[in-house]
Order: structure tokens, then sequence, then C-alpha cells
């Protein structure tokens, strides 16, 4: 089969992006790791699939690098917002966008795209996290290291833990071993923050089912939200991830808005 693709990314945050019309495309696991494989297939953190919705005007469908589906992906929605727009799916500069979090709105303003995420969950039960209540700078000892989690739904699960100034954050370390303990029966993301002060964080990120990215847009919201929580920051913030820097604002009505670029980096055509 020979697909037609873009590659594009969100501050290095890279997606095979495949328009699907007719809304039959079947990927299997396989295939989606070898297009996702930087030496033999085209290369990216994930795929995402365009296609018709019934409830809203488009529908995004994301798979990691390891083939694995996920619900949202804050970075990826920004691409698709910009793959849509430049090809005519979508008229105007606004959006409904069917994902496996709901319907999320993102907005086009010049070379940015400001995102409606939705609304953060605390609720243990419903990230899924095996602990009762909310998981708020809960200790744990993950591979003999104790560390403080707070724990929330961005449409997907994420568990931030901040790290004093100064410090590196464990990624490779810790990532792997939080992602797949029993704790989280869904997997999970799993961000390290480092406080700058009440505006600005630093943030490393360990994504549930790719590993080490250069940035997580619905991990950058949790971030934020676990930090206002807390006292940590305000509810306006930036965030520096490896790859540029988001603007996020957890905004009174409760709803998380994300602002950041998406850009087209090539198109081509592969046979898997």
């Amino acid at each position: 089969m020979k697909l037609e693709f873009t590659k594009m990314q969100g501050l290095g945050n890279d997606f095979i992006l495949l328009n699907d019309p007719d809304a039959r495309l079947r990927l299997e696991p396989e295939a989606i790791r070898f297009l996702c494989d930087r030496h033999f297939g085209v290369g990216a953190d994930g795929v995402i699939i365009v296609s018709p919705s019934e409830r809203a005007d488009l529908k995004m469908k994301i798979f990691n690098s390891d083939g694995s589906e996920a619900e949202m992906c804050g970075n990826g929605i920004r691409c698709f917002a910009l793959y849509a727009r430049d090809r005519g799916l979508s008229s105007g500069t606004e959006m409904a966008v069917e994902t496996g979090a709901g319907i999320i709105r993102p907005r086009i303003e010049r070379d940015q795209v400001a995102v409606d995420m939705g609304e953060p969950v605390f609720d243990a039960e419903k990230i899924p996290v095996n602990l009762p209540g909310e998981v708020v700078d809960y200790p744990v000892v993950f591979a003999g290291r104790k560390v403080e989690i707070t724990c929330v739904s961005m449409g997907n699960p994420h568990c931030v833990i901040f790290l004093p100034p100064g410090e590196e954050p464990p990624v490779t370390e810790l990532g792997p071993v939080i992602e797949t303990d029993p704790l989280f029966p869904a997997k999970i993301n799993v961000e390290f923050i480092r406080v700058r002060n009440p505006g600005e964080i630093d943030f490393a990120v360990w994504e549930r089912g790719a590993g080490i990215t250069l940035a997580c847009g619905t991990g950058a919201c949790a971030a934020v939200v676990a930090a206002a929580r807390t006292g940590r920051t305000g509810r306006e913030v930036l965030v520096h991830l490896p790859g540029g820097d988001l603007k996020i604002e957890w905004k009174e009505n409760n709803h998380v808005f994300m602002t950041g670029p998406a850009v087209e980096v090539f198109r081509g055509k592969i046979t898997i």
C-alpha cells in the first residue's frame, strides 16, 4: 500500500499526517512502528489520521511511535489544525475536532495555534491512578527513589514531578519505570518540572508509548495545572520545553488554553 503523507512538527514533537477522507484507512501497529522508525521509515513521534466526523468538523486519531493509540496530543492537534486549513478541509480559523478526549477546538492565530484543551481532571479513578481521591504532592517510591507526584488528566493521563532548582531531570532513569508502574493501569506520561518563578517553568517529559520527546502539549497543560494547584505558580505560565516555548493559561472557567507553533516539514509518498 502506498501512502501520501505530510511530516509536521510542533516544537520538535513530530508527526506523520495522513488524510483519510473515506474513513477506511486501517494501520496495524507494525505499520505505525515502521512509519515512525527514524532509520527505515519516515521518522516521527506519532502518526495522525485526519478523517470526517459526524460530531465535529473533522476527526483526529493519533498513534504513538510504539503503535499504541493515544486519546489526545496537544502538539499534534496544532499540526492537525494547520494541515486541515492548508488543504481546505476546514474553513475559517477555528474548527471543532473529534478526539479520543472529546471535542477540542483549535484556533489559528497567524503562525500560532491556540487550543481550548478542556478541563483538567484530578479524580484518581478517572485519570486513572490506583489510589483514592486526588493525587496531589503524594509521596511514592520508584526504583528506590522517593518523589512526590501530582496526577492530572488532560484527556490523557499525566504524572507531574517537581524538582529542586538546578537538579537534572531523571527522565531516562525514572520515566520508563513510572510509565509502566502498576499504580497506573493505563500507563502514564511523566513530566519533570523545575519552577523558575511564578510565571515560568522548565519542562522535560517521558511520553507514554513514545519515550523522550522534545515537547508534549497535554503534558505542559498538566504541569501548569499541577503547579498552580499546589501554589508553585500562577495560572498563566510560559513553559520552556526542549523544543521551544508554550504559553499555557488555566482560566477561571476551569478550561486550559495552550498556544504554540506548528510547522510543515515536508511531503512525500511511502510504501508499507
